[in-house]
């Protein structure tokens, strides 16, 4: 898969606000950093994904500085009418805007997704601003339902010309090595740290092309989170992830 080109560096005057029922923030960005502008729900800030996914880049080849805008249960739709992420995206401080929604697997949900994920996709070029479609997986008792959440994020961004960022597959892949993981939280939907970590690795790896394999097993992120899986388990994860973003570019 294709990493997302880098963008002229930009004076930013960053702010930091933390948010324990949702969350809008910038972290601090590094000279030649990818900056990436997260937007989703609550499948987004659970364990801090793109905290993680920052750090992973801090450990790494390729750093990562994250702004993050995402609300509990909210949609692209929800988003747009807010107008924050458009705010953001006019600031053209932004390299790439990754896009989460619900697991949107119902035909209307789907439909949906498609849509909002064109419109922010056309908005956010206009401000010289890749975008992608962060992949997410339906709930514990609904597995049954894991093809057609691969369908509408598949969909959505060859429609919107979105990268696709495949962690709702990689978790399948990982099930398939190991059924034992437990990546699901104590909820039965958003992810447990593992379900986390395992994400962060596909969306980090997707973005930058950057090697998975040695990164650390923990993650003490900014702001003072953690996120930790065992040395196997991560070992296990960094190569599936590293197979399922291969298969993403056929």
């Amino acid at each position: 898969m294709n990493s997302v080109p880098s963008a002229v560096p930009r004076l930013l005057i960053l702010v930091v606000l933390l948010c324990y029922t949702g969350c809008s923030r910038v972290d601090s960005a590094p000279d030649g950093s990818l900056r990436v502008l997260f937007v989703g729900n609550s499948l987004t800030y659970t364990n801090d994904l793109p905290g993680v996914v920052a750090a992973f880049g801090e450990a790494g080849e390729r750093p990562v500085s994250v702004s993050v805008i995402a609300y509990p249960n909210f949609s692209l739709e929800d988003h747009w009418v807010r107008g924050e992420v458009q705010t953001a995206l006019a600031s053209g401080a932004w390299d790439v805007l990754v896009m989460q929604q619900g697991s949107s697997s119902l035909p209307e949900n789907q439909e949906h997704l498609r849509v909002w994920s064109e419109r922010f996709a056309e908005e956010a070029r206009a401000h010289g601003t890749a975008s992608a479609l962060y992949q997410v997986w339906p709930s514990d008792g609904r597995r049954s339902a894991f093809p057609a959440v691969v369908e509408a994020y598949t969909n959505a961004a060859e429609a919107s010309g979105s990268m696709l960022l495949p962690a709702g597959e990689a978790w399948l892949a990982a099930w398939a090595r190991n059924p034992s993981l437990d990546l699901y939280g104590p909820d039965g939907f958003h992810p447990s740290e593992a379900g986390t970590y395992l994400a962060a690795l596909v969306v980090y790896g997707g973005l930058t092309g950057a090697l998975l394999n040695g990164l650390p097993a923990r993650l003490d992120l900014e702001g003072g989170g953690r996120v930790e899986v065992t040395n196997a388990q991560a070992r296990l994860m960094q190569l599936v992830a590293t197979d399922v973003l291969a298969g993403a570019t056929h």
